[in-house]
């Protein structure tokens, strides 16, 4: 079925775990894969995805790392999703039309890029910020 990548995980964590650290705080990727549980390496290169487009900004020397570039009521999952794997496709023909052998004659291609449109209008109206305020108002697993 339908599943996002690893890398787009780890920078969705990422952007919220900076996200809960304040404004202007600085972070080092040890920090966050530490306390997320994530892969430094594999971390790293999601935190440079997202400091291409500006989502993050990262801070050199001794006391550097990364910070959010925006305010996370700015940041979208849409943005993370797209600094990290392009526009979203479901299909082979959303990206192209004759990359599908059966284009011409499919009967479902209406509904799938309905779908697709829903779920790009589901994260382009999700912020860093809303996730955040859903956490807190999730029910304690304890």
């Amino acid at each position: 079925m339908l599943q996002v990548s690893r890398k787009f995980e780890y920078g969705l964590h990422a952007a919220a775990y900076l996200a809960k650290k304040g404004s202007g705080r600085v972070v080092t990727v040890k920090e966050m894969a530490d306390s997320i549980g994530f892969s430094q390496e594999f971390l790293s290169k999601a935190m440079q995805s997202m400091k291409k487009v500006g989502i993050t900004e990262s801070v050199k020397g001794v006391k550097g790392g990364y910070r959010l570039a925006r305010k996370p009521s700015e940041i979208t999952v849409a943005d993370i999703g797209e600094a990290i794997e392009g526009k979203p496709h479901l299909t082979r023909c959303a990206v192209r039309l004759s990359s599908c052998e059966i284009a011409d004659n499919c009967g479902y291609r209406g509904y799938m890029n309905n779908l697709q449109a829903r779920i790009q209008a589901l994260m382009a109206s999700t912020t860093i910020a809303d996730l955040l305020r859903q956490q807190d108002e999730e029910p304690s697993s304890e």
